[in-house]
Parts: structure tokens; sequence; C-alpha cells
């Protein structure tokens, strides 16, 4: 997923998207760990996923805080 597509989702939808990266990737970990799968790829790439979402997450509250302040 892009950064420039996350940027346009709004908090509610970006905490939505977190949630559900976070259980594909608990799913994931679970069928590797049963042997089931070997796709280091798609976890590598969930991982990177969040981190983006959370850090769009993390630049909004603290651009919401600037304006607050100003």
């Amino acid at each position: 997923m892009k950064a420039e597509k996350i940027r346009n989702l709004t908090d509610t939808e970006l905490r939505h998207q977190e949630r559900d990266l976070a259980d594909q990737l608990f799913k994931l970990k679970f069928q590797m760990n049963m042997g089931q799968t070997e796709s280091l790829k798609k976890i590598r790439g969930l991982r990177r996923d969040i981190a983006r979402v959370k850090t769009i997450l993390r630049e909004q509250e603290l651009g919401a805080r600037k304006t607050e302040k100003k």
C-alpha cells in the first residue's frame, strides 16, 4: 500500500486498517509456525504497511497538536 493512498484515509479508517493488517500478520505468522506457508515476503510487506499506517497516524496526531497550540 502506498503512503499517498494511506494519507487520504480518515483517522478511523487508519485505525481500522491497522487492525486488519495486524490480524493478517498474526494469521500468516501462525501459518508459518505450523509449517503451512513460507511467505516471508508477504510478512515483510505487512509489517511495512503497518509501520506506514502508524507513522501517518502519528504525523496527523502531531499536526493536530501544532494547530491547537497556535
